[in-house]
């Protein structure tokens, strides 16, 4: 039975190769593991920067998020955004995110300093974005844009 919990640093190594394998998976991208590494240990570090969460088959971990947040003065509240999405190819299509996601909605809906959640997704993951348009999110509204060192 798949479980979700708040991650730990034990299992840092396991979400620093989930991250390197979805970026390669969905953007082509060969990530330095040791800043991927570094990267990871500094949210369990500093749980201002995110928490992580994995979803659980008995003692194997076989998915990974990463929650982040930012405030929203529009609505004096916490918005919080997910990011950095995995799930291990045989366990996909088997509902691991939707609970993962149903998880942290519950920490939404219970919690009224957070007003919602975010996420975005490569244009071209087509899989991803029909994933999040079934369990009820939408694309509809926002357009992210960015520029990156």
């Amino acid at each position: 039975m798949i479980e979700t919990r708040l991650a730990n640093k034990f299992d840092a190594s396991k979400i620093v190769e989930f991250q390197i394998n979805m970026a390669k998976e969905t953007e082509g991208l060969e990530l330095n593991k040791e800043t991927v590494n570094d990267g990871v240990i500094s949210v369990f570090r500093d749980p201002q920067k995110g928490k992580y969460y994995v979803a659980v088959d008995g003692d194997e971990i076989v998915a990974s998020l990463l929650i982040t947040h930012e405030w929203s003065d529009w609505r004096n509240s916490w918005v919080y955004w997910i990011q950095s999405v995995f799930v291990i190819a045989k366990y996909r299509g088997q509902g691991v995110f939707k609970k993962m996601y149903n998880h942290i909605l519950a920490i939404v809906v219970d919690n009224d300093e957070i007003s919602g959640l975010r996420l975005y997704v490569d244009n071209t993951n087509v899989d991803a974005r029909k994933v999040y348009t079934k369990i009820g999110m939408n694309g509809d509204h926002y357009q992210v844009f960015e520029w990156m060192k």
